[in-house]
């Protein structure tokens, strides 16, 4: 075999290698909240910051959950089981720490070794050490950090601006949709994007919505 085609051959096998090296650090992610995330998914050893909406922070948590891997949720003492497990996380796997104290970061950082994602309610003010020794640990585990509030050097930041709900009527009917808006940034810059939920979880962007929503 001559050079040229030695090195085409080569480029071939790199070419099919690479998605399988890429998708290693891929975490489960629902099909309604992979626009919002740079490559699709969550990735291992990444933090995220989400502002706005606890309910988008547990939704990035439940397909790792429903998935089989442990989760935690640190810092929210108006965590709502039912909601969780509506959105699809997996109670049994999930550790709750709704009143860390001081000791938030400090937490959230041992969490990181044994739990795949955990979800933290930072505090106001978080120093530079503190976010890299994190950051080293969700590299060295493979974990990823999902922050409700701001957080520094995220991979994404995801910032809910609009909300809308349906299935009132003339005072009458339940809550049955809601539908977000949700302002990203990150490597690929700003971008605006809709995510819907039914019946509390992540609706499938590939099945239309009712259009007929009321405001908040």
């Amino acid at each position: 075999m001559n050079s040229v085609a030695t090195v085409r051959s080569l480029q071939q096998r790199i070419t099919e290698m690479q998605p399988l090296r890429l998708d290693d650090r891929a975490l489960p992610t629902a099909s309604g909240l992979r626009p919002l995330l740079p490559g699709g998914s969550l990735r291992k050893g990444a933090s995220y910051a989400v502002h706005g909406s606890t309910q988008l922070a547990l939704a990035l948590l439940a397909e790792v959950s429903s998935a089989g891997s442990w989760c935690g949720v640190i810092g929210c003492p108006a965590f709502g089981a039912e909601a969780a497990a509506a959105l699809g996380v997996a109670l049994d796997r999930c550790v709750l720490v709704p009143c860390p104290g001081p000791d938030a970061l400090g937490i959230a950082g041992a969490l990181s070794e044994v739990l795949t994602v955990v979800l933290l309610r930072p505090p106001q003010r978080v120093g530079p050490g503190e976010v890299e020794r994190i950051s080293a640990r969700l590299r060295e585990h493979g974990s990823a950090l999902v922050a409700v509030g701001d957080w520094p050097r995220p991979e994404s930041t995801m910032r809910v601006t609009g909300s809308r709900w349906r299935g009132l009527g003339e005072g009458h009917g339940l809550l049955e949709e809601r539908e977000l808006t949700v302002q990203t940034q990150d490597r690929r810059g700003t971008a605006r994007h809709t995510v819907r939920f039914a019946g509390g979880a992540v609706a499938d962007p590939a099945v239309p919505g009712v259009r007929r929503l009321v405001p908040r």
